[in-house]
C-alpha cells in the first residue's frame, strides 16, 4: 500500500461561501476520513494566499457547540477565503488530536472542574497533540510558497519555521466568548499563548 499523502479525488463545490474545488488527500484511496481542501476557483499562487489550517471539530463545526469557538472561526475564515481567493485545509485531527471519543471524555472531566489542558493530560495525552506536516505537504502540492495564515494559534505559525513556505502575515480571527466558553478562551490565551 502507498504510504505517501496525495490527492485522491476532487470535484467542484458550489457553497454558501462561494465556488470552490474540493480535494481530498490521504495515503490511501480507501481512507474514509481524508483531509479536505477547499481551493477558491480563482486561486493565484504567484502571490501570497490566505490559508486557514483548521483541525476538525465535529461538535463546533457541525453542531455549533458553545463550548468552543471552532465553528465560528471556520465560518469567519471561509468569508475571508472567499473574499481573498484563498484556501482551507481541513485536517482530520479532532479534539486537538485526541479523537472524538476522548474529547467527550474530556468534556465530562471539564464538567467536574478540570480545564481543557487538565482533562487532556489526565487522559494521558499532550496538551495539544495536533501535527501540521500534512498541511505543509498539501500546500507544496499546490505550489504555494507564501501565505497569509488565518490563525490565533502560535503553534501553527511555528510549524512553518525551517520550511520553504513563508508566512507573510498572521491574520487573527476575532471571536467573542460566550458564557459557556469564557474559561476555554482564558486557557487558550493564558496557558497556550493564543493571540486574540
Amino acid at each position: 500500500m502507498d504510504s505517501i499523502l496525495k490527492i485522491q479525488a476532487q470535484a467542484d463545490l458550489p457553497s454558501q461561501y462561494g465556488t470552490f474545488k474540493m480535494a481530498v488527500f490521504s495515503t490511501s484511496s480507501e481512507d474514509l476520513m481524508p483531509h479536505i481542501v477547499l481551493i477558491h476557483s480563482d486561486l493565484d499562487t504567484s502571490k501570497p494566499i490566505h490559508v486557514r489550517i483548521h483541525s476538525e471539530c465535529v461538535t463546533g463545526d457541525l453542531f455549533a457547540s458553545k463550548r468552543c469557538d471552532c465553528g465560528e472561526q471556520l465560518s469567519a475564515a471561509m468569508h475571508i477565503i472567499e473574499a481573498e481567493k484563498g484556501m482551507l485545509i481541513y485536517l482530520r485531527q479532532e479534539g486537538r488530536g485526541i479523537g472524538l471519543i476522548n474529547k467527550l471524555k474530556a468534556y465530562n472531566m471539564q464538567e467536574q472542574g478540570m480545564d481543557t489542558i487538565q482533562a487532556n493530560t489526565h487522559l494521558g495525552f499532550e496538551v495539544d497533540a495536533r501535527q501540521y506536516n500534512d498541511a505543509l505537504i498539501i500546500l507544496k502540492h499546490f505550489d504555494v510558497q507564501k501565505i497569509h495564515l488565518l490563525t490565533n494559534n502560535p503553534l501553527k505559525v511555528k510549524a512553518f519555521e525551517q520550511n520553504n513556505i513563508e508566512v507573510v502575515s498572521r491574520v487573527g480571527l476575532s471571536i467573542k466568548p460566550n458564557a459557556v466558553n469564557q474559561s476555554y478562551f482564558d486557557v487558550k490565551k493564558i496557558q497556550m499563548g493564543h493571540l486574540f
